[in-house]
């Protein structure tokens, strides 16, 4: 009777071993999910002119910040719906031959990027307002006299108005994938963090750069805040493209001026401006332990 006793307890130690090295409840120390990714965003995402592109609904390029992070995280699903001139509408409904972004997400879905908000302030009328009135006072600042004549800054109220909107998106990727990590994404640097610009290059007045500096400042304080408030992590990319602005050298610069001189579509991200926020992104999710 004790020597069955003394079998049975060794054939239960060795069968327990074995449960550990087939993949038993513990996994090793530092081990990391292969992780269900799904990438939602604007053309800041999508990355239009950078080569290759792979959709031209959505001006998508397969070298953009949510590739490269899926490739170097080795994910075992990745969709990447972007598409460029998306508002946080079009988390809810089709642009052109993109299905609403919402529905690329499943309870199965692990992690979620989030880049959106700089179309629902209108960064493209922001742009071309600011160039065309900059080229009647380049060394003044009419832009800033005409967003916020009145003694309102109407483009302060577009980003308060822009706030509770990328909180239902937010609040909607938790609801379609409740087992996600949902990080938000900030936006690089166009214009210097100092100093007046580079007109023409960048068409923006001197005396407008400040403005309009400080304008992309309280986007991204935005989005910051309402992603702590929702439970997601915030993901700075401005911080590293201080000295990277369109204004840089071609050869330092990670977003395109006017004409660019890497392929990008202008005052957008290039190669080198994608691969800075998938590196901001993937320093992010270390230290979340999820790479």
């Amino acid at each position: 009777m004790a020597t069955s006793r003394r079998r049975a307890r060794s054939v239960l130690a060795t069968l327990g071993a074995a449960a550990v090295l087939v993949g038993g409840a513990t996994a090793p120390a530092g081990a990391t999910r292969a992780e269900r990714y799904v990438a939602l965003g604007d053309s800041y995402t999508s990355a239009p002119g950078v080569p290759v592109q792979v959709d031209a609904n959505c001006a998508r390029s397969n070298s953009n910040y949510p590739s490269l992070t899926a490739r170097t995280l080795g994910v075992a699903s990745f969709q990447d719906v972007s598409c460029g001139g998306a508002t946080t509408a079009e988390m809810w409904r089709a642009q052109g031959t993109n299905a609403p972004q919402l529905d690329a997400l499943t309870r199965r879905t692990t992690l979620v990027t989030l880049q959106i908000g700089g179309n629902d302030i209108g960064f493209g009328e922001i742009i071309s307002t600011c160039a065309r009135l900059g080229a009647t006072d380049p060394t003044g600042a009419p832009c800033t006299a005409h967003y916020t004549s009145g003694g309102t800054d109407v483009l302060a109220r577009r980003i308060a108005a822009a706030a509770p909107k990328v909180h239902k998106v937010i609040k909607a990727v938790h609801q379609r994938a409740p087992q996600a990590k949902v990080y938000v994404l900030g936006y690089p640097a166009i214009t210097p963090d100092t100093g007046t610009g580079c007109w023409p290059s960048l068409p923006t007045a001197a005396g407008d750069v400040a403005y309009n500096r400080a304008t992309a400042k309280r986007l991204n304080a935005m989005l910051r805040v309402v992603a702590t408030l929702t439970r997601a992590t915030y993901v700075d990319t401005y911080k590293p493209s201080i000295g990277h602005d369109a204004c840089q050298p071609p050869a330092n610069r990670w977003v395109e001026p006017l004409v660019p001189a890497s392929p990008s579509a202008p005052f957008h991200p290039n190669a080198t401006g994608e691969k800075a926020m998938a590196d901001a992104l993937l320093k992010q999710l270390a230290r979340s332990g999820r790479h």
